[in-house]
């Protein structure tokens, strides 16, 4: 059987059938780094590093985008609450959503692409749909989608253009249903937050912006398009609706996650009720242990979080990595080398990424090793014992969750990524201090140290950017 997955489009599994054989084209809807990331925020990305690994093991040359939306009204206000310059918040908040995907082994995508990076795409997608009729411009310098020019408008997420609710900005646009393309700058807000468009200065709209760069990285049209159940509506109806009146073919298929609850309601940072990486490795919980959770439900179920649960999947995982190190330590390491994947867990992964199953499966070959392994303690059969230890840790890695993976024993976890972050800002705010005061050579002190650490610091217009060598 081959890969089938779950449309939401046409809210049926399909036959997944690429544009072009052997080529695989997936854009994922990243975050608004306006906050640190939680789990829920990472939910999203452990369940497509999931399905790339499968494509990828399926055969397919996979070509995987996953953007940054980093200009936006939160991030702005952030940088308002605290003081401090909107794009300093963004990209720290961008390092930290890269170390606690790392520290989970979810492998970084082909492009990342930052949505402030690609704004002549956007501007040159909305004069498209001006000039076909879709979209047009006010004089107060907004653009706004029609959306009565759209009569498919809704078929995503089967809601009824009728049915909508009215925006706070209503009065600004001929139609309370429309949505907005650009957004046109507005007294007290950051002068660098704003771009030269045909219409005056301003920035992209949310929506526009994911149009705009999956189509400057994988074409006209591509296959997946993924995203959390709850940006559906009305984040990808209006990106499939803009795309498709501006000519593009766009996505095949939508693949959506159902969301991480606590205590029955959606993680937010707007209600405090969200748990990092960090966190919860402070309180006893292994990065893997936390993936293996994420994992083993399946990626359109919805999860009620609890701590209860979380350490049932601690218990879990660590008896599947304790069977692996057995098998190490009773035949050696070449043992478990070359695994093969059990027909039933490919067959469960073609099956929509059935992990629940697969993992069942994982469980039972691990009953069968250790079984194996009692047996070959007593009559040498030492084969068994090794096809079903490799295969354990074979299936275990197409998880992710590769028990031996030097990974889980990387130090550059988010906690001390982190640290990291936080000692490099506070040496360049002692940079700036020193400049201000004219202090040129502590200035650049500072930096070299800096540089002789490993770390290079170049100044831009909008301020330093730092890097790791």
């Amino acid at each position: 059987m081959s890969l089938r997955l779950y449309d939401t489009g046409t809210r049926s599994i399909r036959d997944f059938q690429p544009r072009n054989p052997g080529r695989v084209g997936v854009y994922l809807c990243g975050l608004t780094v306006q906050g640190p990331p939680h789990i829920g925020h990472l939910r999203s990305g452990v369940s497509y590093d999931v399905l790339i690994r499968w494509l990828r093991r399926s055969g397919y040359d996979v070509t995987y985008v996953r953007n940054v939306t980093d200009v936006d009204d939160k991030i702005l206000v952030r940088g308002e609450e605290q003081g401090r310059p909107w794009w300093a918040i963004a990209y720290e908040n961008e390092r930290k959503l890269s170390a606690a995907y790392h520290s989970l082994n979810v492998a970084p995508p082909t492009y990342e692409p930052r949505a402030t990076g690609h704004v002549t795409q956007m501007t040159d997608l909305i004069a498209t749909l001006i000039e076909r009729g879709h979209a047009y411009a006010t004089d107060a310098g907004d653009v706004w989608f029609s959306v009565s020019s759209w009569a498919d408008y809704g078929q995503l997420s089967h809601r009824r253009p009728e049915d909508m609710l009215s925006s706070p900005e209503a009065g600004a646009k001929r139609d309370s249903r429309d949505f907005g393309l650009w957004k046109a700058h507005k007294p007290g807000e950051p002068e660098d937050a704003a771009w030269t468009s045909p219409w005056g200065p301003g920035r992209p709209g949310w929506h526009i912006e994911c149009s705009a760069m999956a189509r400057r990285y994988l074409g006209d049209a591509f296959d997946i398009h993924g995203g959390g159940t709850d940006i559906m509506f009305p984040h990808h109806e209006n990106e499939l609706a803009q795309s498709r009146a501006a000519g593009l073919g766009f996505a095949k298929y939508w693949v959506h996650n159902g969301m991480l609850n606590l205590s029955g309601t959606k993680m937010s940072k707007s209600l405090g009720n969200t748990l990092s990486v960090a966190a919860l490795g402070e309180k006893g919980f292994s990065a893997a242990a936390i993936r293996y959770y994420l994992t083993s439900v399946q990626y359109r179920s919805p999860v009620d979080f609890s701590e209860d649960a979380l350490a049932e999947a601690q218990a879990a995982f660590e008896r599947l990595s304790n069977l692996v190190h057995r098998t190490v330590e009773a035949l050696g390491a070449d043992a478990v080398i070359g695994g093969a994947l059990a027909p039933e867990f490919t067959a469960a992964m073609d099956d929509d990424l059935n992990t629940p199953a697969a993992v069942a499966v994982i469980h039972d070959m691990a009953r069968q090793a250790n079984a194996a392994l009692d047996s070959a303690s007593h009559h040498g059969d030492d084969a068994a014992a090794a096809r079903a230890g490799a295969g354990v840790r074979a299936m275990l890695d197409q998880l992710g969750l590769d028990p031996l993976d030097p990974h889980w024993d990387d130090p550059g976890d988010a906690k001390l990524t982190g640290a990291v972050d936080a000692l490099v800002k506070l040496a360049l705010e002692q940079r700036a201090d020193a400049r201000a005061r004219k202090d040129y050579a502590a200035a650049d002190r500072i930096r070299d140290d800096l540089a002789h650490a490993g770390i290079t610091v170049k100044d831009t217009p909008r301020g330093p950017v730092w890097t790791v060598d």
